[in-house]
């Protein structure tokens, strides 16, 4: 393997970290840094003092690029969109599932001064290299960015162990269709999205309230007494805990859950195959 080579993938994970962040899609992500990579091969190596600012540049650059199409794409979405899941058995708190949904709603200039200062450590002065704007413009965008998502950020952290028992404690309430139990472990003003992308079935809209959401998955329940799925594995998804299944039709799927108080306050079901292609192989 080349040096350029050796260099690049030392660093190809980290940068597709970044891009995930920027992008919410994994394939997307995965295209943006190979993309990086034949710039980085055709670069002037010896003019780079360091390679992952260099590279997180280009990364970045190529991800605002791929913002402008990526809206007109969600406008056409079937559906809630949800990012692609990423499945981790610890704990990631930089940027949870709420949170990129938050991003969803910034400008891309913003969502990158957010990231790359908030999240990755940034200086605004190398912030302001990257996006072409002066540090002061940056630090604006990115005090814009932190004011919409502030209310994301997670208010009563809970342990990773209790979030793991409610994990457990409502996949079997939800499998068995317990509305009693459902209906004692979701917060009244309890969200439910499920991104089939018109390509499974899924819930059309976000659903809202215990009510509903514990007789959705009753119903769920009901129909899919005598073929189920079955339990993969119990994970952070997007940093939240949660479950990995594959269902019935032989695809997998990933439900994650915000818990505050002790409540589950949203539900985040990923069932479009292919947001969950990635993960084929790489669970165990």
């Amino acid at each position: 393997m080349s040096d350029a080579a050796t260099q690049f993938e030392a660093l190809r994970p980290r940068l597709i970290r970044v891009a995930y962040r920027m992008l919410g899609s994994m394939g997307d992500a995965e295209d943006v840094v190979q993309d990086a990579w034949m710039r980085w091969e055709a670069a002037d190596r010896t003019a780079v003092r360091v390679p992952e600012a260099f590279l997180r540049r280009v990364v970045t650059r190529l991800c605002l690029d791929q913002l402008k199409s990526a809206r007109v794409q969600r406008e056409d979405y079937v559906g809630p969109w949800l990012p692609d899941p990423v499945v981790e058995a610890d704990e990631v708190e930089d940027v949870t599932l709420p949170l990129m949904l938050a991003l969803e709603r910034l400008s891309p200039l913003e969502r990158a001064a957010f990231l790359l200062h908030d999240v990755f450590g940034e200086s605004f002065e190398d912030i302001a290299g990257t996006l072409g704007r002066d540090p002061s413009a940056c630090r604006q965008l990115a005090s814009r960015a932190r004011e919409h998502v502030r209310a994301e950020k997670p208010r009563f952290p809970i342990s990773p162990a209790h979030g793991m028992e409610i994990a457990e404690a409502f996949f079997a309430a939800s499998r068995e269709g317990d509305t009693a139990r459902l209906g004692t472990m979701l917060a009244q003003d309890v969200s439910f999205y499920s991104d089939g992308g018109g390509k499974r079935p899924a819930v059309a809209r976000v659903m809202r309230g215990a009510s509903d959401v514990a007789r959705t998955y009753a119903a769920i329940a009901r129909l899919t007494r005598d073929h189920r799925g079955a339990l993969v594995r119990y994970a952070y998804v997007n940093g939240l805990p949660g479950f990995v299944t594959r269902e019935a039709d032989g695809v997998l799927q990933t439900t994650a859950l915000l818990i505050e108080e002790g409540q589950i306050r949203a539900i985040y079901a990923v069932r479009n195959p292919d947001k969950l292609q990635h993960l084929e192989g790489g669970l165990h």
